[in-house]
């Protein structure tokens, strides 16, 4: 007998849909027609146990007891669970042989090697364990998945890889926790201050943007615009570029500060003759964007609709699960494998019956184009986020599903149209010894982008960086040659002032997460935040930013998002170390290194264990200042209840939380 463990009872459907029938469904499994069985977990059977588990003592916060350190790790079943995974022990016993169906990622590998290593699953059949890597529940895509299997024992490292960061989130969560929650209540506070390696600097880059805007004080510049016109009347504007001898009246970043300086250009230049001195043309072609991964498709949500990340998430979820529609959607990946190619033609005539309002786009794609996105060497365990085969009646979805689905099926689109062509024009032009600079930009061809220029429902679809950029330029510029006599008709001075950073909203702060090497200055972490997937993952980043606000540490003021008195209490009372992404940063780092094989789970563990020591002495010492008399936390419970919450990290990563197991049976 083959036994197929899925992530979750939908995936369980989906993979004995294309396997033998007719099928026998019983409590917690699927027997199929040949003998075979699909089972399934209900996210993680199985979790980290707490620390009473390991002394009954522990159930009392001291600090005398931290850090808590395990000598022998422990997992117990999760309540709810208990159930299920007696249900997988007994099926484990009769299969012959194992087909491990967890989600393509570091998480969905580890959720199921733990149940076999839980199970005492022997080593000859754990030997002999294949891994199914499905993206697409559809059952074309679910049968071409299961002729692709591959040996269970080639992801070894990615299941060390979460195990490690599972394991060091609990170390490193409840210690903390524990140790400033004390310090919290020798300054009165009641509440829980939770601390975690990606949810503390997250934190901290709210508390410091708040900082920032609270003592911005903004300083007034100013430019001059010179109105210029050619012998035949034509008209443009140009700005001055302050010459090095203005340099003792400019701020670091070039702006005069003076206004006599800007007014006295002013009057030098008014009814003066001018000259083109130089000109510049660049024939330039912007290509597709690349298809969404859950980030992307994240930021974009809360641009256009004021979706929150978890919003975005679980109507993906939704999608994918429920609906078919969509491909895997924890995706962190913006690619796709040529293999994809055969399926091009299905998949858009499946986006034109679904979105009625891309049929006609669906019909000017040129499915023979093949874009940047398609690139297998890019492509790891899963691919972006794209549509699928499977189509749909109007009206089945919700208008958060709908938006969605539209948006993904967009982008997707976007690879079968040709590039955005533009001209750029430069024009430098001298007035009385000054330099003064004209820009424009001419569309060749929308290509791509009339796709997303206008919804048909009227609702402009936000600008993009470069967009943005374009709307600042003139549309066109005279026919100009270099050494043109011109007139320099008028001038103004522009007085503008410097703006304060902008509070974030869930849009930036989830770009300040996926970009977080932005907000580093030490050179090497930079580089480790560029190279991985910046602070937290895909799968953790809605999970994290919802856990702040339960938590009390965030709060929302229409569509910004500032720190809470209690928030900004926590971070100034931790060490820097604690509140900058350089730790995550280095995390990371290591646990790619173990999927790689090129780091073991001792080199990753017995550093952090050293700083944790360091960390929880420096602990006793700071006494957090400014916390309210009440916690402002929505989350509550028990000391028990907290312990559970400084592992909820951990817990985030997954498809299921507490709350979501009971749906997930539904599924």
């Amino acid at each position: 007998m083959i036994l197929y463990i899925a992530e979750k009872p939908s995936l369980a459907r989906a993979i004995a849909a294309v396997l033998p029938k007719p099928q026998y469904k019983d409590k917690g499994f699927i027997r199929l027609a040949n003998g075979d069985v699909v089972s399934w977990c209900i996210g993680h059977l199985l979790q980290q146990a707490e620390p009473q588990d390991y002394n009954p003592d522990y159930k009392r916060w001291q600090a005398a007891q931290l850090p808590i350190v395990p000598d022998k790790w422990l997992l117990k079943v999760r309540k709810s669970a208990e159930q299920q995974l007696n249900v997988i022990k007994k099926l484990l016993k009769q299969a012959d042989s194992l087909v491990h169906a967890g989600d393509p990622d570091r998480e969905g590998q580890l959720l199921v090697d733990e149940v076999l290593a839980y199970c005492g699953v022997s080593e000859s059949k754990l030997a002999g364990t294949q891994r199914l890597l499905i993206s697409d529940l559809n059952p074309a895509a679910v049968k071409r998945s299961l002729t692709q299997l591959k040996p269970n024992r080639d992801f070894v490292p990615m299941s060390t890889s979460a195990l490690a960061r599972s394991r060091a989130d609990w170390l490193y969560g409840l210690n903390m926790t524990r140790a400033y929650t004390l310090q919290g209540q020798k300054a009165g506070y009641q509440g829980v201050l939770s601390v975690g390696r990606v949810q503390t600097p997250l934190l901290g880059l709210v508390v410091k943007r708040d900082q920032d805007i609270a003592n911005f004080v903004a300083k007034p510049f100013y430019q001059v615009l010179a109105e210029l016109e050619t012998e035949q009347q034509e008209r443009f504007t140009a700005l001055w570029q302050p010459s090095s001898a203005c340099a003792p009246w400019q701020d670091d970043e070039g702006r005069v500060l003076v206004k006599a300086l800007a007014e006295k250009v002013q009057q030098k230049i008014c009814q003066q003759a001018a000259v083109v001195s130089k000109l510049e043309h660049k024939e330039a072609k912007q290509a597709p964007p690349l298809p969404y991964n859950l980030s992307t498709l994240q930021i974009e949500a809360a641009k256009r609709y004021g979706m929150t990340a978890q919003q975005v998430l679980d109507s993906c979820q939704q999608l994918y699960e429920k609906h078919k529609l969509i491909t895997y959607p924890r995706s962190d990946c913006r690619y796709l494998p040529k293999e994809h190619l055969k399926q091009v033609k299905a998949v858009s005539q499946a986006v034109a019956v679904n979105e009625p309002e891309l049929a006609l786009a669906v019909q000017q794609a040129d499915t023979a184009l093949i874009s940047r996105a398609w690139n297998d060497g890019k492509v790891d365990a899963h691919h972006a986020i794209i549509p699928t085969e499977k189509r749909m009646p109007a009206g089945r979805l919700s208008v958060a599903e709908q938006r969605l689905y539209q948006m993904i099926a967009r982008q997707y689109l976007a690879q079968f149209y040709p590039p955005f062509c533009y001209r750029d024009t430069l024009a430098e032009v001298t007035i009385a010894g000054g330099c003064f600079v004209a820009k424009a930009r001419v569309e060749r061809s929308a290509g791509w982008k009339k796709l997303f220029r206008l919804h048909n429902s009227g609702d402009k679809v936000a600008l993009t960086a470069d967009e943005a950029e374009q709307s600042q330029l003139q549309t066109t510029l005279p026919a100009l040659v270099v050494g043109q006599p011109l007139l320099c008709i008028a001038a103004k001075v522009l007085d503008k002032n410097t703006s304060p950073p902008q509070p974030f909203t869930d849009a930036t702060l989830l770009a300040a997460m996926t970009g977080i090497s932005r907000y580093v200055t030490n050179d090497e972490v930079r580089k480790i935040l560029r190279d991985t997937d910046g602070l937290g993952t895909e799968a953790t980043r809605a999970g994290i930013i919802e856990l702040l606000f339960k938590r009390g540490f965030l709060q929302r003021s229409g569509k910004q998002i500032h720190a809470t008195a209690t928030g900004v209490a926590l971070i100034n009372a931790l060490p820097a170390e604690a509140v900058t992404p350089d730790m995550t940063a280095r995390w990371e780092a290591a646990l790619n290194a173990i999927c790689q094989r090129q780091q073991s789970y001792q080199a990753f563990m017995q550093p952090l264990l050293q700083q944790l020591q360091l960390l929880i002495q420096g602990a006793a010492n700071a006494t957090p200042v400014g916390l309210p008399t009440q916690p402002t936390q929505r989350w509550r419970g028990s000391k028990n209840a907290a312990v559970k919450g400084a592992q909820a990290n951990r817990r985030y990563r997954r498809k299921t939380t507490g709350a979501a197991v009971a749906k997930a049976k539904r599924n």
